[in-house]
């Protein structure tokens, strides 16, 4: 399994997610929207997604930075 974020350039949220990770040792795969990926691919992933960072930790769907916070019991 595998951890996967969305995101796209000039996100804090993203940027706040992605270090919450790397402070883990969390390895992840960023796709970032306008690059590589679209938003339709996103939403084909997680049609009820209104904002970035999406984030599925080890295949699982956690959500956005808040519930990633939650998740690792930092709130």
């Amino acid at each position: 399994m595998r951890t996967v974020v969305y995101s796209k350039p000039m996100c804090p949220f993203c940027d706040k997610a992605k270090a919450l990770l790397k402070t883990k040792k969390i390895d992840f795969e960023e796709r970032t929207l306008g690059s590589d990926w679209t938003k339709e691919q996103l939403l084909e992933a997680v049609p009820t997604a209104r904002s970035v960072p999406q984030i599925f930790l080890n295949g699982e769907y956690i959500g956005g930075f808040n519930e990633l916070e939650k998740h690792f019991g930092r709130m």
